[in-house]
Formats: C-alpha cells, structure tokens, sequence
C-alpha cells in the first residue's frame, strides 16, 4: 500500500523539482515576496521528500552507473567518447523503489561508442 502512495506522490515530487530548479534561475532579480514564496515551495519539496524517505523510498542510483534496463529506461542515447558504451550520463527523470519493489524506473540518457 505504502508502494502505491508514493507511486501517485511521484509526479509531484517531480513537479516541485521542476519548478525549483526553473525559479532558482530567476530568483535574483525578482522582489522579496517571490523569493520567500520559492523558499515554500522548497519547504513543502523538503517535507514531502521526508515522508516519502519516511515511508522507505529511495532513488534508484543513475548516473555513473552501468544501464541496467531493470531499473533504468534509456529515453536517450549520445554517442561519445568521454563515458563507457552503456554508461549513463544524465537522469531526465528519477527512479525510485521500497525495498526490493521497483515503483518506478529511472529515465535516463545513455552513452554509446561514436
């Protein structure tokens, strides 16, 4: 049951990253009142990771690791000399697993030779 809740808090959790890391460019130049309502939303993204960790969600490693097609999903791949064939080199989306159950793969870009 704890596998299917957090599987439906996921996409928010995405979100959240999402709207974080595209404010965080812009927070600079905007007025106080935005900057403290990007620190609540960053609040809100800190929580609802802790109860995702709480419950015993953990993100499935990616970059840097050896694609494994069990828990990863290669949407991309890009040839190149500076990784390993089959190593990947960007997370798009995370994973994440309870336990030993996989709630979602990880989609990835994947290096390839050139």
């Amino acid at each position: 049951m704890a596998a299917d809740v957090a599987a439906k808090l996921l996409p928010v959790v995405d979100n959240l990253k999402r709207a974080l890391e595209a404010e965080a460019s812009v927070e600079a130049a905007e007025s106080d009142e935005f900057r403290h309502f990007l620190s609540g939303v960053d609040l809100i993204n800190k929580q609802l990771n802790g109860v995702l960790d709480a419950l015993g969600v953990k993100t499935v490693a990616a970059v840097g690791e050896k694609f494994d097609p069990h828990i990863h999903e290669a949407v991309v791949t890009e040839p190149t000399d500076d990784y390993a064939p089959d190593t990947v080199i960007q997370e798009l989306v995370a994973g994440y697993r309870l336990g030993d159950k996989l709630i979602r793969l990880a989609l990835v870009k994947v290096a390839t030779r050139k």
